[in-house]
C-alpha cells in the first residue's frame, strides 16, 4: 500500500486546484447485495443517475478504519484523525463520471459527524464502532446510541490478492474516484484520488445488520451478502465539494 499516487488508471482528471484532505482507508470489508434499482432510486437526489452493471444495481456495506485524516499541510491529531467508520453506499453516475453515493456513514468520531455534514453534505451519524484486525480476519461491531441500529460480524479472506480488470463487477464496485452528495439544496461532488484497489475474495459471518436493513431496500437476507471482499486499503487524497453543472 504505497504512498506514491498514480494517475494513469484514472477514468477522468482530478481538479487542478489543491486537494483538501489526506487520509487512509484501512482494513475494509466490502459486502454487496444486488438490489432492485427502483428501490435504490428512491434514495437518490434529483439529477443523479443510478449506475448499473449488466442492468443490476448494488448496495454495499463497508466497515473499515479511517486513519490519519488531516487537512493538507497539517499533521494528524491524536484521538481525532483515526476512527472506525461503517458506511452504506450505492453506485451512481453523472456527466459520464461514475462515483458513489452514501446512504449513511456511521462513525465513532463526534468531530467528523459534526463537520462533514455541514461542509461536505455527507450523511454522517455517530455510532459506537469497534474493529479487531488480525491477519486471518476482520471483526467489526457498531451500534448507534440513539436508535441502536447495528452491524456485527467478521470477514475472512479466502482468495489471493488481486486487482480488478476492466469490465468486471469488481472493477465496477471498486474503481470509483468521486462521490456525490446533496448539499444545501444542490447536487455536488468531491473527487477522490488513490491507487487501484488490491483486494481478496472473502466470506462474511454477520450476526446483526439492521444498518443495511434500515433502508428498506428489499434485501431478502441482510446477513448473507451476494459478494464479499476485503482489502488492506489505500492512501487517499480528497478535494472539497463542488457544484455539479
Amino acid at each position: 500500500m504505497g504512498r506514491e499516487f498514480r494517475r494513469d488508471h484514472l477514468p477522468f482528471e482530478m481538479p487542478k486546484r489543491a486537494y483538501s484532505l489526506s487520509q487512509q482507508w484501512r482494513y475494509l470489508s466490502f459486502m454487496h447485495w444486488e438490489i432492485d434499482p427502483e428501490k435504490l432510486a428512491n434514495h437518490l437526489p434529483d439529477g443523479l443517475e443510478l449506475d448499473l452493471f449488466d442492468g443490476k444495481a448494488y448496495v454495499g456495506t463497508i466497515p473499515f478504519l479511517m486513519k490519519g485524516v488531516r487537512p493538507r499541510l497539517l499533521p494528524s491529531v491524536y484521538g481525532i484523525s483515526t476512527f472506525p467508520e461503517f458506511n452504506v453506499r450505492t453506485y451512481v453516475t453523472k456527466n459520464g463520471k461514475p462515483g458513489v453515493f452514501f446512504l449513511t456513514l456511521d462513525a465513532e468520531s463526534r468531530v467528523t459527524c459534526a463537520y462533514a455534514p455541514k461542509f461536505y453534505g455527507l450523511p454522517y451519524r455517530y455510532s459506537k464502532c469497534k474493529l479487531e484486525i488480525s491477519k486471518n480476519q476482520y471483526k467489526w461491531n457498531s451500534k448507534r446510541p440513539d436508535d441502536e441500529i447495528s452491524l456485527q460480524g467478521k470477514s475472512v479472506p479466502i482468495g489471493p490478492i488481486m486487482q480488478a480488470e476492466h469490465g468486471t463487477l469488481e472493477y465496477f464496485l471498486f474503481e470509483r474516484y468521486c462521490l456525490y452528495v446533496e448539499h444545501k439544496g444542490s447536487l455536488k461532488m468531491a473527487y477522490t484520488l488513490h491507487n487501484p484497489w488490491k483486494f481478496q475474495v472473502a466470506e462474511a459471518e454477520i450476526s446483526s445488520n439492521s444498518l443495511t436493513e434500515s433502508f428498506n431496500l428489499g434485501i431478502e437476507n441482510p446477513l448473507k451478502p451476494d459478494y464479499v471482499h476485503v482489502s488492506e486499503g489505500v492512501h487517499v487524497r480528497t478535494w472539497s465539494v463542488e457544484l455539479v453543472e
